[in-house]
């Protein structure tokens, strides 16, 4: 298999599981967007192995290996998504020491972690979230990389915290809560589920709950907008597409918690796809 069938396989995994992202990706110019796909093609790996059914222990085996393989990349590699990656570092100064971070967020998950407060949940965010902005930013380049690293964390943060907030109940289905603990007895939630897989709390703490969490995602966007204005057109653009569709899903929440909290809230493609050509013609030195 050659470097092209592993930039191909990267591609495809963003095109299928990272669709949110790939509106962005799908704008920079062919080797950053192979380089980023690369990226992304492992963090998605990552996650997936964090997410699937089967023994805790048996899943952070999986993290291990994969932590111990980035450690042994290099050429001759037989892992397709870490050929490309490898590549990928060659050509751009890629953090791959960040992956650790996530695989240490993901970890979190499969152990099932909870979170008192929100900077504990903020040093989760970081570490899934805001590892994946560092590594893409290894392949923006930046005017500045020592004012843009600290943006790229931020906007990492605001994504992961309104993928909290869209999963809220799908998490808690599963056993997981994100939502800090204080926050919960501040609005005196539980987030207990009857049933029928409904939230037993009074609608209007749930819906209290939801725009206060979205309110702080706000914030985090509007720290993490400041990334662009560092940033060469086309990976303006990338950026702006994907934290766009990540706001305004951010928004759909917000304006009607109640229905997010019954059903996972998406955007429709067409409105994607809106945002994503305001982010081509938006972008300015």
């Amino acid at each position: 298999m050659t470097l092209s069938h592993a930039y191909r396989l990267c591609e495809q995994i963003v095109r299928t599981r990272a669709r949110n992202f790939s509106y962005g990706i799908r704008l920079l110019p062919e080797p950053k967007r192979q380089a980023l796909s690369a990226v992304y093609a492992l963090a998605r790996r990552i996650d997936d192995i964090g997410d699937t059914e089967g023994p805790s222990e048996q899943r952070l085996t999986g993290l291990s290996e994969v932590r111990d393989a980035l450690r042994r990349i290099g050429p001759g590699e037989t892992n397709l998504v870490l050929l490309a990656l490898d590549d990928a570092a060659r050509r751009y100064p890629i953090p791959l020491p960040a992956f650790d971070e996530l695989i240490d967020g993901c970890a979190a998950d499969v152990r099932g972690t909870t979170y008192q407060s929100f900077d504990e949940l903020l040093g989760y965010c970081r570490c899934v979230a805001g590892s994946v902005g560092r590594l893409s930013l290894g392949v923006f380049g930046a005017d500045d990389h020592r004012k843009a690293e600290p943006l790229a964390d931020a906007l990492g943060v605001a994504l992961q915290l309104t993928n909290i907030l869209r999963d809220v109940r799908e998490d808690r289905l599963s056993g997981r809560v994100y939502l800090p603990s204080k926050d919960l007895e501040h609005f005196s939630c539980a987030l207990d589920l009857d049933a029928r897989g409904r939230f037993t709390d009074p609608p209007d703490r749930l819906a209290a709950l939801v725009r206060h969490e979205a309110a702080r995602a706000r914030d985090w966007y509007e720290e993490g907008a400041r990334l662009v204005r560092l940033l060469d057109r086309r990976s303006a653009a990338c950026t702006m597409a994907m934290a766009g569709i990540y706001r305004s899903l951010l928004d759909r929440i917000a304006a009607d918690p109640l229905r997010a909290l019954a059903a996972r809230s998406s955007l429709p493609t067409w409105r994607k796809t809106a945002i994503a050509v305001r982010a081509v013609a938006g972008p300015r030195r």
